[in-house]
């Protein structure tokens, strides 16, 4: 079986492809998002916390998906914190940082 990590793109080369649904999994503190072209990624709830600097004692209340374009969606937080999540953002690997 291959790693789902193979499939990702490197940054900036991927394909647009909209969101078919997306779940949170509490039992495995992820995000399982699933795209029209049948792939779905298990992100982990850390990543998207870090990339949106929220509270690692905030709970996941909500997470909804952007209806009209399906291009991401929005994770929303007891405490009011929201994180914003593009598609790109699962479907790539992070940029490399530039050599100091």
């Amino acid at each position: 079986m291959k790693s789902l990590t193979n499939l990702k793109k490197p940054f900036g080369t991927a394909k647009m492809v909209r969101i078919k649904a997306v779940r949170y999994l509490a039992w495995k503190d992820a995000f399982d998002v699933e795209f029209d072209d049948g792939l779905s990624f298990l992100e982990p709830h850390k990543t998207i916390r870090k990339a949106n600097r929220i509270s690692p004692k905030a709970k996941p209340t909500e997470v909804v998906l952007d209806r009209e374009g399906r291009i991401g969606f929005e994770v929303r937080y007891d405490n009011g914190q929201m994180a914003e999540v593009s598609w790109a953002f699962i479907r790539e690997l992070p940029p490399k940082k530039p050599p100091a």
